[in-house]
């Protein structure tokens, strides 16, 4: 009896500090994951801007997944460190630089666009135009400035102004409206609506295809159309569709910025802008067999 009484004693006690020590274990074991979470490496290159949490993470409230827009202009990610997402980006891109061989007179053709901007807001500078290589006279130029605001991963929505200048007749100036983008396998599509300083609304409809036959050789198919609500006899053009243009390109990208090509290119008047055409004894349809470059820097 009186050997079991220290061993009772004993089980008691290691009883009562076996929780005390467990919880002592788990507090250090916590402090020393906190201390390796939060402490930096050693060695570690940081940004100039860089900025260390003050505190951690408050248990149970939200934490910021995800770069925000500030009014500022610096984005905060995570409440830790500065991401700099809103730097201004150029490109200059030359479509289509093209000489046409077609029936009467030879053209040269250019098909220009310029971008400048971020991810969301950009300026878009348009310009095509036709020299007419027989004549040594232009056949027509068109500019526009666009403001572009992308509105989903693929699409952008433009607003701005369109000059045209028309020889041995009136410019004209219209305001324009519209989408661009991917459309679903890939399509590039570009679709405006203009209103003139007349009131003559119309609305021109692009699209293009890039086909892989290898990594460099590429076939692309491109069409465009031009719808038009009134009748503006004095460049006939007629209301309805005024016609189309369809073509086949092939170019070969020595690299990602420079691509010769050559292809066959389809333009054909339909509707009342056919018959204006035919009363003023000008061409109605066209086939060229062109040649050019493609490039962008």
């Amino acid at each position: 009896m009186r050997m079991m009484k220290p061993i009772a004693f004993t089980l008691t006690l290691l009883c009562l500090s076996t929780p005390v020590l467990a919880q002592m274990d788990h507090s250090a074991m916590g402090d020393t994951q906190e201390q390796q979470s939060f402490d930096e490496p050693e060695g570690r290159n940081l940004p100039a801007d860089y900025q260390d949490v003050e505190t951690s993470p408050v248990l149970g409230e939200p934490i910021q997944k995800y770069a925000q827009d500030g009014q500022a202009g610096a984005q905060e990610n995570f409440g830790v460190q500065l991401v700099h997402d809103n730097k201004i980006f150029y490109t200059l891109m030359g479509d289509r630089l093209e000489h046409r061989f077609q029936q009467g007179d030879n053209a040269a053709l250019f098909d220009i666009q310029a971008w400048v901007g971020g991810d969301y807001n950009k300026l878009w500078l348009k310009t095509e135009g036709e020299y007419n290589t027989s004549k040594s006279d232009w056949e027509s130029t068109s500019v526009e400035a666009l403001y572009s605001r992308n509105i989903s991963s693929f699409w952008d929505v433009q607003a701005g102004y369109r000059h045209d200048f028309i020889p041995e007749a009136d410019d004209r100036d219209f305001a324009a409206l519209g989408v661009q983008g991917l459309a679903p396998y890939w399509f590039e599509v570009e679709a405006t609506s203009y209103v003139s300083d007349e009131g003559d609304v119309s609305a021109v409809i692009e699209a293009e295809y890039d086909l892989l036959l290898s990594q460099r050789l590429i076939l692309q198919p491109r069409f465009e159309t031009e719808l038009v609500v009134q009748d503006v006899e004095e460049y006939n053009i007629g209301s309805g569709i005024t016609g189309f243009e369809t073509g086949l390109r092939l170019r070969y990208e020595f690299s990602r910025k420079f691509a010769p090509y050559v292809g066959v290119s389809w333009e054909q008047a339909t509707g009342a802008t056919k018959d204006l055409l035919q009363d003023d004894s000008a061409s109605t349809n066209n086939t060229a067999f062109v040649t050019g470059i493609k490039l962008w820097f």
